[in-house]
């Protein structure tokens, strides 16, 4: 179905798919493990990822609701330094993106939840066992990242561990 021919160069690009795919703590069939699986078996040249940081797949609920809470404080205060209140897109932002994903992590379990992120180990974990390595950026790259970023709000943060970029 890609229509892939011998000698193209393949990239993958999973931004914000992967939580929401189920895993071995919802179901046997290990969606999540066997995308990877099959996309490692396509041998692609660049694979990326692009997942929150943060525990609302296996936690039970008083737990989940406090990641939740703290990590979603976190992206109000992040709308606060970039978006006025009043701002129309602020509040489709947080009326048809944040408040949707908030009910389901709070009040949905099993396979009713479909807002399962991981902390950066577990994904970690994933993509090497799926037989995936991780190669670090280069400084250019990450200086090019950094200086966007700094152009639109001087408050975010960037750190590199050991290959993935953090952004917080």
């Amino acid at each position: 179905m890609l229509d892939y021919r011998p000698g193209e160069a393949l990239v993958v690009n999973f931004a914000f798919q992967l939580h929401h795919m189920p895993d071995e703590s919802v179901s046997t069939t290990n969606q999540r493990d066997q995308l990877l699986r099959m996309v490692k078996g396509l041998n692609p040249k660049l694979v990326t990822v692009v997942e929150q940081d943060v525990n609302t797949n296996t936690s039970p609920f008083f737990p989940r609701f406090i990641e939740a809470y703290s990590y979603y404080s976190a992206v109000f205060e992040s709308l606060d330094a970039t978006l006025p209140r009043e701002s129309q897109d602020r509040m489709n932002v947080e009326k048809q993106c944040l408040a949707r994903d908030i009910v389901n992590i709070v009040a949905c379990d099993g396979e009713e939840r479909i807002e399962r992120y991981e902390v950066a180990g577990k994904w970690r974990a994933r993509i090497m066992m799926a037989g995936f390595t991780s190669h670090p950026m280069s400084q250019n790259v990450i200086d090019m990242i950094w200086k966007h970023i700094k152009e639109y709000c001087d408050r975010y943060k960037l750190k590199e561990d050991l290959g993935p970029l953090h952004f917080g």
